[in-house]
Order: C-alpha cells, then structure tokens, then sequence
C-alpha cells in the first residue's frame, strides 16, 4: 500500500496557477512517518479523469485526489469517481445538511432569511452528490465537504478534497489523523550524506551499488548540482533508510570516498 496523489485541473497544467498541493502534502505525510510513493497531475478531461481513477481504485493504495469536486461545467471528479466506479451519484445526507448549513451562514451574513429553494441554492447541492456509498470528509472552511471512497478491492480509499489549498491543507490532516494513525512512524528512516566536490557520478556508481549491496534495504542516494556563481559543481551523496542500518552503512560509504580520494566535506 502507497499513498498517491492525483491533482487535477486545466489551470495546473497550463501554469496559470501553480501547484500547491504537492509540497504541502509531501510535508503533513512527512510529519506523521509517512511518504509519497507517486503524484499525477491531470486536466480537466473527462475521459481522461475516468481512466486515470478507473486504474488507481484497481489498486490498493491511499490516494488524494484534489480538484474538480465543484458543480461548475469544468468540474468533473465526482461525475468520473462514480463512473470509474460503476455506481450512481447521489445526494449524501451529510452533505446536504452541509451545505444547507452554508446557504443559512451566507444569508445570515446578508441580513436575510434563507431561502433554500432558490435555483442557486438548489445548485449547490450538488456538490453534495458523491458516488453511491461515499463517506463525506468535513471542510473546516466553508463547511462544504469532500468524499472518501473504498478501492473496488477494498483495500485501501481515494480522498477527494477541494482544489483550493485553504481546505484541502486541512481537509488531508483530517483524513490522515482520522483514519490513518495506526500508519504513523511505522516505519522509521533517517537519512545521512556529504558534499563531494570535483568527481563524476560515473566513478562513484560502483561503491553506491558495493553499499546498497551490502545493507539492503538501504538506499543509496546522489543528488547532482551543475553549481552557479557561489557554488563548485557537486554531488549530495548519501544513505538513507532504516536508523539502525544507515550510521554503518554511512561510515562504508565515507571509506569508499576516502580510498577512491575524492573531495568531500560535510555529514
């Protein structure tokens, strides 16, 4: 089981706006011991929507899907999480109260009566139309929610939240602490590494694949740098995984540094 990511929308890939949700879910999975395992970024494609969850609801992975959850021509995520599914899309009770909740706050904001029978207010209930069987996810913001939906498999979910990171930030912690804390710091890695100045990946391919060799599962790791005006070129070399394993693998990896006569600097 990975957790995933789908973010969807036209104005993503278009550069209109940029993408904020990828680091900030990167950094509330990093908090609780948790990683990324992949990320897709789509637009606002019907067919294309449908595909990529009718895939991704096959698997058994925890995905979060952001975008597209509105009632407007471009959204499309509810319509294509129930056809990837094969079910219907219905008004959640939950929802509905939700929502109904926000039409009285935004009339009493006014100074007026809700009327809840307007063809506006009438219209926003369908943002309250998930697949059939959904759970609702709360949004602390606007009181509109989200929805969360078993894989076909059963194992494993797909969260969808709003594409505006206000309330998807709070909407994912929510999903995280609610549902998944018995994942948390289950598995704990560190990571340790130097600065090596003036060599070639090339050379160093060898003792990075002699290390992994060695302390499997440890991953061996290089991050090259073409340098700028206040930086030599260099590489990121280092270990990382499991903290018992990476300070032995780490002092194996500085010895192949030492014998091969590189310069290096920094842990």
């Amino acid at each position: 089981m990975a957790i995933g990511l789908i973010i969807i929308g036209d104005e993503i890939l278009s550069g209109k706006r940029a993408d904020k949700h990828f680091s900030r879910t990167v950094e509330q999975l990093h908090a609780r011991g948790l990683q990324l395992g992949w990320a897709q970024y789509i637009g606002d494609d019907p067919a294309r929507i449908t595909a990529t969850l009718q895939r991704s609801l096959a698997g058994e992975d925890i995905v979060f899907s952001f975008g597209g959850i509105g009632a407007t021509p471009d959204d499309h995520t509810r319509q294509c999480a129930a056809a990837a599914l094969g079910v219907p899309l219905v008004l959640h009770p939950e929802a509905k109260l939700k929502i109904e909740e926000r039409i009285a706050d935004t009339a009493r904001d006014a100074g007026v009566q809700p009327q809840y029978d307007t063809p506006d207010n009438l219209h926003r209930l369908k943002m309250g139309e998930f697949p059939k069987g959904a759970q609702i996810i709360p949004n602390p913001y606007n009181k509109i929610p989200g929805f969360s939906v078993l894989n076909a498999g059963g194992t494993g979910a797909h969260h969808f939240v709003p594409g505006f990171p206000v309330m998807a930030g709070p909407m994912v912690e929510w999903v995280l602490d609610t549902l998944y804390p018995h994942l948390f710091h289950r598995n704990a890695w560190v990571e340790q590494s130097v600065m090596v100045y003036g060599s070639m990946e090339s050379t160093l391919t060898p003792l990075m694949e002699a290390v992994e060799a060695e302390f499997s599962p440890v991953k061996v790791f290089s991050l090259p740098s073409v340098g700028d005006a206040g930086k030599r070129r260099h590489i990121e070399l280092g270990v990382k995984g499991n903290p018992q394993q990476v300070p032995e693998a780490f002092a194996r990896l500085k010895a192949g540094l030492d014998a091969l006569g590189v310069d290096y600097v920094g842990e």
